[in-house]
């Protein structure tokens, strides 16, 4: 059984509370009704699909039993997703991977190298250059990218990527791409 189709069989609640009340050990049809808070009919019909498919199976002794080795085996079946490369450089990329996710900065890398790498991510993605900003466009800008904007646009300027005169920015560092 491969993860879609172990999916589609615990996606109607029924089932999934049947299946749990199996799990947490209830090892009869009226164990799983009582156990799912479901009438008796309700349960035996979950539990006839769950059997039929297989996550749930019957032992000699007639107990019922969850078959948990099921998503061990669709794990491993699953197709691998390579992340989403951030940058063409291994090492960069291999930096941001750490860091953002979603576009969004995971946490602030305290290391110089490392964020200098992260807000020069996020000014190509985010400020272009020869363009002028308020400290408020910086801001709303870089709370998309993480809670602490203040922190983030301190990193911008300490790494020569902004300048900042009499409240406004503008990218003066970092790379562009042509």
């Amino acid at each position: 059984m491969d993860s879609l189709e172990l999916c589609g069989q615990l996606a109607e609640p029924a089932r999934l509370r049947a299946f749990a009340a199996v799990v947490l050990g209830a090892g009869t049809s009226a164990e799983v009704a009582e156990a799912a808070g479901a009438d008796a009919k309700s349960a035996v019909k979950a539990l006839q699909r769950l059997i039929g498919s297989g996550i749930v199976t019957t032992g000699e002794d007639g107990r019922l039993t969850a078959s948990a080795d099921l998503f061990k085996e669709a794990a491993r079946q699953a197709p691998a997703t390579e992340p989403e490369s951030l940058d063409d450089d291994p090492d960069r990329n291999a930096v941001l991977r750490n860091f953002v996710r979603d576009g969004r900065l995971l946490s602030l890398p305290s290391g110089f190298r490392k964020s200098r790498i992260v807000v020069e991510h996020i000014a190509e993605r985010s400020f272009e250059p020869g363009v002028i900003y308020t400290e408020k466009q910086i801001d709303d800008v870089l709370k998309g990218w993480h809670a602490d904007h203040a922190s983030l646009r301190r990193y911008l300027v300490d790494h020569g990527i902004m300048t900042r005169e009499d409240g406004r920015y503008w990218r003066s560092g970092g790379r562009v791409e042509v």
